[in-house]
């Protein structure tokens, strides 16, 4: 039975460079003592207005925005009851492809799994194949664009071709770990529904999940008629636009906090943010490669989460503390089954290459590179 801990106040301070959450600004960490409101006054409409409406406008997106309080993993749940009747494809190359399965099959549907190894990619061609050989027809498939167990980038706009070539098919994509800092044409590529959390690439507090939802996957779930109740997508969108506000009570400070950030976002710009978190991603590969090498497949690493295959024995759980005790920098073990033979960088947010290499230079130096 887990016993109590009591939470202190003298804890070291570690610049993260996990897989999430992600060091945020102080600006922004500020923005969360403004005092409190009411979620149904015209102050929380301006709110989240600004919000949502900033949202759509840093990622080019016509679509709909929906924030809601919660993980990204909510949307697991929404986009399963709202959009799937009863079968669903979920290619699975890492940890969360796999929940994302497992979500659906608790949910009562029935799951096929496109299964690839871990560290390897979804191809387009597998996933045409898989709806064009399948016994029933699919009423969702469901892609993780950014593996962070394993550090592979889906090619999701790709995938998302190939399944708009299939009207009844619908195209839902987890994007927590990436979007914000991995730039993604949604509009453009058939993708129905995809979704983020603020802790992230978004660099802003945990605690708000994100989606874009298409008109399609809007119209599909009131066809549909049954639907998740939190998350649903007629509930969500119709409110705000009758109420500009969100059916439920918000975390309202985190919105302040995301409303601070998302502002400088807006003035770095997606596509920068997007090369610069390319160039964090192709120092610390080459860095991998200098001294390890990289665990996912060629050509499909991500943008924000390095998985580095430990190629040269270092006792990966002792250098994780031995970095946090004498330099205050936390990154991060394997996952899973792949805990001792890779380790992990979170190059997102707000870092830099600058910043990154203050971890690769004390990571070094405790192993002796």
């Amino acid at each position: 039975m887990t016993k109590k801990r009591e939470y202190r106040d003298d804890y070291d301070e570690k610049t993260l460079y996990i897989p999430g959450p992600t060091e945020v600004r102080d600006d922004v960490i500020e923005a969360m003592a403004e005092p409190m409101f009411g979620h149904r006054m015209d102050r929380m409409t301006d709110l989240y207005t600004t919000i949502v409406e900033d949202t759509k406008e840093f990622l080019g997106t016509d679509h709909e925005v929906v924030i809601l309080t919660g993980s990204g993993t909510e949307f697991w749940e929404a986009t399963t009851l709202n959009l799937v009747d009863e079968h669903v494809l979920v290619p699975t190359c890492g940890a969360f492809s796999e929940r994302y399965a497992n979500v659906a099959e608790r949910l009562g549907k029935d799951v096929d799994r496109l299964e690839y190894e871990w560290g390897e990619a979804v191809k387009p061609e597998d996933v045409r194949e898989a709806i064009e050989s399948a016994d029933a027809k699919y009423d969702m498939v469901a892609g993780v664009l950014n593996e962070s167990s394993t550090g592979v980038r889906n090619p999701v706009e790709a995938i998302g071709d190939v399944v708009a070539e299939y009207p009844d098919t619908y195209f839902a994509v987890d994007a927590v770990s990436s979007l914000g800092g991995d730039y993604v044409d949604i509009d453009e590529h058939g993708i129905d529904v995809i979704f983020a959390s603020s802790q992230k690439a978004f660099a802003m507090p945990p605690g708000l999940a994100v989606a874009v939802v298409s008109d399609d996957a809007y119209d599909r779930e009131v066809e549909k008629g049954d639907s998740s109740w939190y998350g649903g997508f007629r509930r969500t969108i119709d409110y705000y636009d009758r109420k500009g506000q969100t059916h439920s009570t918000p975390a309202i400070p985190i919105m302040l906090a995301y409303r601070k950030q998302m502002k400088h976002m807006l003035e770095e710009g997606h596509r920068a943010r997007d090369r610069r978190h390319r160039e964090m991603m192709e120092y610390v590969h080459d860095w991998a490669g200098e001294h390890f090498a990289m665990f996912p497949e060629a050509g499909y690493e991500s943008k924000t989460v390095a998985c580095i295959e430990n190629t040269r024995g270092i006792d990966v759980a002792a250098t994780i503390e031995a970095v946090s005790e004498e330099y205050d920098m936390a990154f991060s073990n394997g996952y899973g089954d792949i805990g001792e033979e890779t380790f992990r960088i979170g190059h997102m947010g707000e870092h830099t290459v600058e910043s990154v290499k203050e971890l690769t230079d004390a990571i070094e130096d405790v192993a002796g590179l």
